[in-house]
């Protein structure tokens, strides 16, 4: 896995440049199909320890300096901190994990969607900053029939680069569990 998403003509949420037309609307379109893709059959503890293990083989892969929880209610099922991870990453997980399993879907999306709608929902008094982040790196762990039922989230990397390996471990976790 590397850092480099590769939809480099993707919108970049991080850009104050003007964006190629149509690119936020494709980017939303590609984790609206993402949600679609990545229905697990189960999730157990041990498919949390499984997940978190492969994030953390992907960030020392990559030497990212990154952070990594997978959640259940409020119930941690896996944490670390990788080297260079700094105390802010702790902020940011929790932070786009509250995001996530508020709105039940990618912190990246609901700050996506925010977008379209002309702004930032940053820039709303009602989203609460010190507690939400609408910004890459949670993504619901959503189980086939039932919803959403934990958090898997990355903190240390440009948003959508965070996004994008939680979604690369979750797509080999349920390749693995359809091979079982």
């Amino acid at each position: 896995m590397t850092a480099n998403s590769p939809h480099v003509t993707e919108f970049d949420p991080d850009s104050d440049d003007i964006q190629p037309e149509g690119s936020l609307q494709a980017l939303i379109a590609r984790i609206e199909g993402e949600i679609r893709e990545l229905q697990l059959p189960g999730f157990s503890m041990d498919d949390a320890l499984n997940l978190g293990l492969l994030l953390v083989e992907f960030g020392k892969e990559g030497q990212f300096p990154i952070a990594i929880d997978i959640t259940k209610g409020e119930q941690v099922l896996f944490h670390v901190a990788l080297a260079g991870a700094t105390p802010d990453n702790e902020h940011w997980i929790r932070a786009k994990q509250r995001t996530a399993a508020r709105y039940e879907v990618p912190s990246l999306l609901v700050g996506l969607r925010a977008r379209v709608r002309g702004g930032r929902i940053e820039d709303h008094a009602w989203f609460d900053q010190s507690r939400y982040a609408a910004h890459g790196g949670s993504f619901p762990v959503y189980v086939a029939g039932v919803g959403a039922v934990a958090t898997v989230t990355v903190s240390g990397l440009p948003q959508v680069q965070d996004h994008d390996l939680v979604v690369q471990a979750l797509r080999e976790i349920r390749r693995s569990m359809k091979s079982e």
